[in-house]
């Protein structure tokens, strides 16, 4: 056995396979293939929790906190330099109205907001943009996550909708 370096090391093998990207959507096509051109083409029954001209907000469906909305064009374009200057600009007060509406409905304290351009920079489905917004409270973190690989939600997602698209 190596001589300790001073590191604590949690090893996360089952992560080397999200790496290398084996069974990972691209969704470069748009249509039904790509979530998020299909999402708002269902009914109000949905995730989805707003409806605009040009985007839309929806939940995502493997929330980091409970009340994680994600901004899309209905325009199927992968990188923030395709928007035109309107979906650009709706995108924006999307993000404002998401924020307003999750600091009435849920107290959020703050917020993680961003875009991941390209699968390697982390984006689930690189062909079709969408900007996170997820809520943040102190203490929202906890070791489940890190220590058994599970994060606690205490709350299901469609109550979670209800909620938001309510307060919208």
């Amino acid at each position: 056995m190596p001589a300790s370096d001073a590191w604590n090391r949690l090893w996360g093998p089952h992560r080397m396979a999200y790496l290398k990207g084996e069974n990972k959507p691209s969704h470069t096509d748009s249509g039904d293939e790509c979530p998020f051109c299909f999402a708002p083409s269902m009914g109000d029954d949905t995730l989805v929790v707003a409806r605009g001209e040009l985007v839309y907000a929806v939940l995502n469906l493997y929330p980091y906190n409970t009340g994680h909305l994600m901004v899309c064009p209905y325009r199927h374009v992968p990188d923030y330099t395709d928007l035109t200057t309107d979906e650009v600009a709706e995108l924006g007060e999307f993000t404002q109205h998401s924020m307003r509406t999750l600091r009435e409905v849920s107290g959020a304290q703050g917020f993680n907001i961003g875009l991941n351009q390209g699968s390697v920079a982390g984006a689930g489905i690189a062909g079709h943009l969408h900007q996170h917004v997820v809520p943040r409270w102190g203490g929202d973190t906890n070791f489940m996550p890190v220590v058994s690989g599970t994060k606690t939600m205490p709350q299901l997602l469609v109550d979670t909708r209800d909620i938001i698209a309510a307060g919208w």
